[in-house]
Order: structure tokens, then C-alpha cells, then sequence
């Protein structure tokens, strides 16, 4: 049995349970939540959810939400499960297997995913579960985008956190889906820093330019959050 390390998400509001060893959730998740325009009641899908972290943090900001995580790891899928039993979210379920080819029940007002984005052709992880959760390539972005973007429904949201090296890639795998690119977000580590990661929206069936949004810095010169994103990774708040 893996061993499982007991943890807490939003400053400790939720209880959040994931393997000790393989791919473990950064702040990624918890910021990629922060961005999506739910409302209570509307239906959301997510891709490669993990052990649930982005579910679990967008169901705690929108009371009612209704969502699906589909991932590819069953005993992940499992946990996810758990962790929703865990923090009362009976309105959310965990499905496992691919992305790219299980068609849950939409249609689904707003999808998202944190996905591989790692190029395969860098050096993998030993961890084969770290390393198929993090390595990635243009086409499977497309793959994503078109899976998740199949059960959206028109003018639907949705929502990749991808390096920023990667957004070419992104908005071109969006593109495809359907859902062009409406606006992207920036994550800056520290002021004046080169933003590392980005938060790209797009709308099935959009119109429109692509907007390039303030974005977020992240941390002090100290290290610390600064005071924008502990409202978000600890008080919860949307971005």
C-alpha cells in the first residue's frame, strides 16, 4: 500500500491527502482554481486532478459547485475521492482514466487542467508516476485541450496553467479545441522577475482579442507571499 502523508490546503480549511512519493501538488492547482469564474450550481471538469487539490479549493470558494476530476492514476483517483468524503464536498467525483479519450456526462460550464508540460525529450524522472504527471509535448496539449473542451458547453471556459515557454504551444492546442484564447494571466515569482508560469482562458466558441491581464506576484523580496497571493493559496480567495 503507498504510504499517504496527511496534509491541509487554504491555510488548513481543507483536509488534503496524497501520496507520500510520485507527483505531489504545488501552489499550481490552488492558483489554477483561483481563476476559474464558477458560480454555485454550474459544472466543472478537470483533467488530471490528482489527488483532488483544485476540485477541493474551487468547491471551497463556490458553495454548490458541482465537479468531475478525471485522472489517469486510479489510486490517485481514489484519494481524491477520499479527500472529498474527507472536507463534505458530496458534489464532487473522480473518474479514473485518460483525458484524452473518457467522455464524462456535460455538458460542463468551465474545464481545466494543470497538465504535463515538462518536454519529453528532457531527462525523465525515476518516479514513472512523477514523470508521467509532469512531461508533456505540444501535441499532447492538444490532445487535452480537445478533450476537455469536447464536453464544454458554448461559451464554456477553459483554463491551462502552463509555463510560460509553453503558451505558444497552448494557445495553439486551444485554438483547435475551439476555445481560442480570451485572456492570459502572468504569475511573476518576485517584482521585476521574468514570470515562470501563466494562466491562459479560453471560450469555446470565443470572439475577440486575447487580453493580457495584470497577473500576480507571487512573493516578497523575503520569500514571503506577498499579501495578493496568501489571500488566494491561504485565505482561499479567487484571482
Amino acid at each position: 500500500m503507498t504510504p499517504i502523508a496527511a496534509g491541509y490546503l487554504l491555510g488548513g480549511r481543507l483536509r488534503y491527502d496524497q501520496p507520500v512519493g510520485g507527483f505531489r501538488s504545488g501552489i499550481e492547482p490552488v492558483l489554477l482554481a483561483a481563476h476559474i469564474p464558477a458560480r454555485s450550481e454550474q459544472r466543472v471538469l478537470e483533467g488530471g486532478t490528482g489527488a483532488g487539490a483544485g476540485l477541493l479549493c474551487l468547491a471551497a470558494r463556490v458553495p454548490g459547485l458541482l465537479g468531475t476530476g478525471i485522472e489517469i492514476d486510479p489510486a490517485l483517483a481514489e484519494r481524491g475521492a477520499a479527500n472529498a468524503a474527507a472536507n463534505a464536498m458530496a458534489g464532487l467525483t473522480f473518474v479514473a482514466g485518460d483525458i484524452e479519450s473518457v467522455v464524462p456526462d456535460g455538458p460542463f460550464d468551465h474545464a481545466f487542467a494543470n497538465p504535463p508540460y515538462h518536454l519529453s525529450t528532457g531527462t525523465p524522472s525515476p518516479d514513472a508516476v512523477r514523470s508521467r504527471a509532469k512531461r508533456g509535448s505540444a501535441d499532447l496539449l492538444v490532445g487535452w485541450a480537445r478533450g476537455l473542451a469536447r464536453g464544454l458547453r458554448h461559451r464554456g471556459t477553459l483554463t491551462f496553467v502552463l509555463p510560460a515557454a509553453c503558451v505558444p504551444a497552448g494557445i495553439a492546442a486551444m485554438a483547435q479545441a475551439g476555445c481560442p484564447v480570451q485572456s492570459l494571466l502572468p504569475l511573476w515569482p518576485r517584482q521585476g522577475v521574468a514570470a515562470k508560469l501563466t494562466l491562459l482562458r479560453g471560450v469555446r466558441n470565443g470572439r475577440g482579442p486575447m487580453r493580457l491581464l495584470p497577473g500576480l506576484v507571487l512573493h516578497e523580496a523575503d520569500g514571503s507571499f506577498t499579501q495578493a497571493a496568501d489571500a488566494i493559496l491561504r485565505g482561499g480567495a479567487a484571482l
